[in-house]
């Protein structure tokens, strides 16, 4: 598990990357990002798994791929992010593997952090 500074712990927090967050979707996933204007370099995440994915079992499974990914990819985590993930209801929990994860949340980080890049270049969003 990654270190508490890397975790969305608070409500505000959330409702600001629902509210004020781009969102960006994959086959199975919706990914909220949000700049933090003056924060430091660092990235935050949190999970928003519903009751719609399944019962307990199914949304505990689901929450443990997705903190492996975040585990095992933090490195390529765009900095002075704070990005929330929503399971979309179509999601089989049954299938949920760390290959699934990566397959459709890596190009999802790759095109956050191209933006950022993009919106710090041009000054647009």
């Amino acid at each position: 598990m990654l270190a508490r500074p890397s975790r969305l712990t608070r409500r505000p927090d959330y409702v600001a990357c629902y509210n004020t967050g781009r969102r960006y979707f994959s086959k199975h996933f919706i990914v909220f990002a949000l700049e933090r204007e003056g924060a430091a370099p660092v990235w935050r995440y949190g999970l928003a798994v519903s009751r719609k994915v399944g019962d307990a079992v199914r949304r505990n499974r689901t929450k443990r791929v997705l903190r492996e990914f975040f585990r095992l990819y933090q490195d390529d985590m765009p900095g002075g992010m704070d990005l929330v993930v929503v399971p979309k209801r179509r999601l089989d929990p049954r299938r949920v593997t760390l290959d699934l994860a990566v397959q459709e949340l890596l190009p999802l980080m790759r095109e956050i952090r191209d933006s950022l890049c993009r919106e710090a270049n041009d000054g647009t969003p």
